[in-house]
């Protein structure tokens, strides 16, 4: 894809983004391709959040699954919270362990542990997960998960798609996470040990109906296996961000998986810019390519205020967003130390639909959270 490209300057402007604001400015970048792209960057009087009312739909907007009421266990009753052609967000709810076996021939499945912990049985053999963990299931993968602790977590279907690991460029492909670090299912004595001759019934979905197939034995009955294909598992921790004390890395650089519509990133735990001429928060932004959908897994969430573990926010393209006024004051105070918060972010190219049961428990008072 070709842009126009004619590098200029006008007004009064600093050389180099994120970096030397003029007196008394606020910066707002304008991308393309979600941080990928070419991009401009504005110096405003005001914050460019500073409205003093919304009204209409495009608006940013906030919701507690903390309040999500769990109906029967299993992925396919998880409350389906938002939605395009490209992907299909819910919120994953098992307390107890599946009695039967389910396969997604919709599309490619990620799985983020927010709470809980077990073991996931699948076509491959068995791999362990406990909080914190991305499971990466292939599309047709069948699966089933005996629970230890019960499950709350976001699973996120690429409709129709693949996921992949990002493009890594200069930095190397070990940058970030060394590809070696994720973990694939292992035909053990754990899974060999489930193996059995008993009735097992497997759910189908497909063009988001089910289908029922029933074994007269466990299909899980792999004896091995090779090639390139497989579910995989990566922990958070295992995340190196990339970050410069000297310049405010975009958010493009922690993705962590990448479809073709949507790219998955993941925010841990890093040094807060040090020198005393650059942002140390997030800088204000009309990404106007991608809608912007953020889940807080853990910590305290420096650049948004009353946003808690559990939460989502969404910022629709066609509205700029960044940090709240409380994360401007105290921004000076935090510069050299530590941030502490971990979250998921999810940019989507076309417009994610805001299902009904996401509608019951949003915080409608989020929008003017900026005031």
């Amino acid at each position: 894809m070709t842009w126009i490209n004619i590098p200029k300057v006008e007004g009064e402007s600093s050389r180099q983004a994120h970096a030397d604001l003029p007196q008394g400015t606020f910066e707002r970048e304008l991308g393309k391709e979600g941080f990928y792209g070419p991009a401009t960057q504005m110096y405003h009087r005001h914050p460019p959040t500073s409205w003093s009312k919304i009204e209409g739909s495009l608006k940013p907007r906030a919701f507690d699954c903390k309040k999500i009421k769990p109906k029967l266990d299993g992925p396919w009753y998880a409350s389906l919270l938002f939605s395009n052609q490209s992907i299909k967000i819910r919120m994953l709810d098992i307390a107890n362990s599946m009695d039967h076996l389910v396969r997604n021939a919709d599309g490619d499945e990620l799985i983020f542990i927010h709470q809980g912990s077990g073991d996931l049985f699948c076509d491959y053999g068995h791999l362990s997960f406990s909080e914190g963990d991305y499971l990466l299931l292939p599309r047709g993968t069948l699966w089933r998960m005996t629970i230890f602790e019960p499950i709350k977590g976001l699973l996120i279907e690429a409709s129709n798609d693949s996921y992949r690991l990002p493009e890594k460029g200069l930095v190397s492909n070990q940058a970030i996470f060394d590809p070696a670090i994720l973990d694939a299912p292992a035909i053990d004595d754990t899974f060999m040990s489930q193996q059995d001759e008993s009735e097992w019934q497997v759910f189908v979905k497909r063009r988001n109906e089910l289908s029922t197939i029933t074994y007269p034995f466990n299909p899980l009955d792999a004896v091995g296996w090779h090639g390139t294909l497989m579910p995989v598992r990566l922990n958070w921790r295992d995340i190196r961000p990339l970050m410069s004390h000297r310049y405010h890395v975009p958010p493009s650089a922690h993705s962590t998986f990448v479809s073709s519509r949507f790219v998955v990133c993941t925010f841990v735990p890093r040094p807060f810019e040090s020198d005393p001429k650059v942002l140390n928060v997030p800088f204000f932004h009309s990404n106007d390519d991608y809608d912007e959908l953020i889940f807080y897994h853990q910590g305290k969430f420096f650049s948004r205020d009353h946003i808690y573990p559990g939460m989502i926010t969404l910022h629709p393209s066609g509205i700029p967003h960044g940090p709240h006024p409380k994360a401007l004051r105290n921004a000076e105070q935090k510069r050299g130390t530590m941030t502490d918060e971990v979250a998921v972010m999810i940019d989507t190219r076309d417009a994610l639909e805001v299902s009904e049961q996401a509608s019951e428990i949003e915080w409608p008072g989020y929008v003017d959270s900026w005031k």
